[in-house]
């Protein structure tokens, strides 16, 4: 949308009237890639009594409206098909205040606002000789939006929902009211906006548990997938502060990687992880790869074996001179080894023209040696029609996992209907995949993913993280969705946005508005 037309439009959008123009609104990924295929107005809002405004306006209007911190979606399900649709940008809203932890103190508090992305929260909070502890996903993410949408860390010994370190919410409502939602495990409302979708309204502030400083310690090991498949998977996990895996189906390995605390003497290495960041190079020599892997199975061979050799070492820059660290463990402060960002010399892939899609859904931890198998069983016959599938992602298959948090649709919730134990954790089957940007931009044997996706959900009992997965994904998921919960939350809803100007897609599926 143009500049002007959007000046204009956002004028028009705060004085009540109708917009009638529409265009997409992208993801991260950018142009062709909408988390909603028609929106009138994109308006980036300047102050919480800014998104009041715009919100009350809204309501009075029946205007359809969506919050957006970055964008970080990978299908177009973030808004509803209303072409009508505002969309209020939350970054320019990322003021932080009340910061409080006394000398000496195991926790603290600070407030943040609905803008405010993990990168900045860090940032201030390292100055300020604080963190947040393991509740962390990716820099390029509001915390607003991750505590929205059900993000986490791989974790089970330590809370990974990033709500486990939210104390109370700030919502604008569908009548353009804040409302203040207190944690409360007894209280519907807390369990509903814990993990809202975004369906109940605006977070513009939350009120955010901290801690002192601490240094951390990686590590990765490389196994042969026969060690994961039949092993105790819940054993190598539970003991760390987070881990994870990454599994390489062509090579059969996977890379265990682990982390927890160290002394803040034990190490002066300051190491940044590398996360999504590539280099002009190597993205050229990926992209070429990866766009012949569209047609050529030995091409994703050979990119898999590649990135696997490149993944083995650390993928680690001591932060103070920027040179490449070689050898494991690695120390650091937290939030520069457990999620780190972008080298100062090279761009994130999606910039580079790498783009993808994905897959991720959360099962019970007591059947992820199951669920493991049931993926090997399917790339196995795959190959027994001369089909090899492979990583087509610079990581591989990332297999994270979530301490129990219970809400409504937290996909590590527990004590629901479908009679599985969730009490001990989830593990998360995260599939990204390369998208060709050549001919129809299908991926290689395209409909293995959606006959992979469907077998999953139809043999486990599981639950789909809310922004990794396409319509017809979330539509066969959620008969696997307590009926309680649901009903629950639409209660919530209906209290807290009676006109249902905050619809989406999901919360359509979910029956939210039936």
């Amino acid at each position: 949308m143009p500049t002007l037309h959007r000046v204009l439009a956002s004028g028009l959008a705060l004085a009540g009237a109708r917009i009638v123009s529409a265009e997409p609104y992208n993801t991260f990924d950018g142009e062709g890639f909408p988390a909603c295929n028609d929106v009138a107005l994109v308006h980036n809002a300047t102050s919480v009594d800014d998104i009041v405004n715009i919100v009350k306006n809204a309501s009075a209007n029946g205007t359809p409206v969506r919050a957006s911190g970055k964008g970080h979606m990978w299908y177009d399900t973030m808004c509803s098909d209303d072409p009508e649709t505002i969309i209020v940008r939350t970054e320019f809203v990322n003021g932080i205040s009340d910061f409080s932890l006394e000398e000496g103190a195991e926790s603290g508090t600070v407030v943040i606002e609905a803008g405010v992305t993990f990168l900045q929260f860090a940032e201030y909070l390292h100055a300020n000789n604080a963190s947040m502890g393991y509740t962390l996903v990716n820099w390029n993410i509001t915390m607003a939006g991750a505590v929205a949408m059900g993000g986490h860390r791989s974790a089970i010994r330590e809370d990974s929902m990033v709500a486990a370190g939210v104390l109370s919410l700030d919502i604008v409502n569908g009548n353009g009211d804040i409302v203040t939602v207190e944690r409360d495990e007894n209280n519907d409302d807390w369990l509903a906006a814990s993990t809202s979708l975004g369906l109940l309204g605006v977070i513009v502030r939350m009120k955010f548990k901290i801690y002192p400083d601490f240094k951390v310690f990686a590590k990765q090991e490389t196994l042969d997938e026969d060690d994961v498949l039949n092993g105790d998977i819940y054993g190598m996990i539970a003991p760390y502060a987070t881990a994870n895996f990454w599994w390489w189906p062509y090579m059969k390995k996977f890379h265990w990687r682990y982390y927890d605390k160290i002394p803040l003497t034990l190490s002066d290495q300051e190491g940044f992880q590398n996360t999504f960041s590539i280099s002009d190079t190597e993205a050229a020599v990926a992209k070429a790869t990866l766009e012949s892997g569209k047609y050529l199975a030995t091409s994703n061979m050979f990119f898999e074996t590649t990135a696997f050799g490149l993944w083995t070492p650390p993928n680690f820059r001591e932060k103070t001179t920027w040179k490449t660290i070689t050898e494991w463990p690695v120390y650091g402060w937290n939030y520069d080894v457990l999620i780190g960002g972008l080298y100062p010399d090279q761009k994130p892939e999606w910039e580079e023209g790498l783009h993808g899609e994905t897959l991720e859904l959360a099962f019970p931890i007591t059947q992820a040696n199951d669920m493991l198998k049931r993926v090997r069983q399917a790339f196995d016959d795959e190959a027994k029609k001369g089909i090899i599938m492979t990583s087509t992602y610079r990581s591989g298959i990332n297999i994270k996992f979530g301490r129990p948090f219970y809400n409504f649709l937290g996909q590590v919730t527990y004590n629901t209907s479908d009679g599985a134990d969730w009490t001990k954790g989830a593990i998360m089957f995260d599939f990204p995949t390369y998208k060709p940007s050549s001919g129809d931009g299908k991926r290689f044997n395209e409909d293995f993913y959606p006959r992979l996706a469907k077998t999953l959900i139809d043999e486990f009992p599981c639950r789909p993280h809310w922004t990794k997965n396409t319509r017809e994904v979330f539509a066969n998921a959620t008969k696997n969705l307590d009926p309680d919960h649901l009903a629950r939350f639409k209660a919530v809803r209906e209290k807290f946005d009676p006109q249902g100007i905050f619809k989406s897609i999901i919360g359509e599926i979910l029956g939210m508005y039936d």
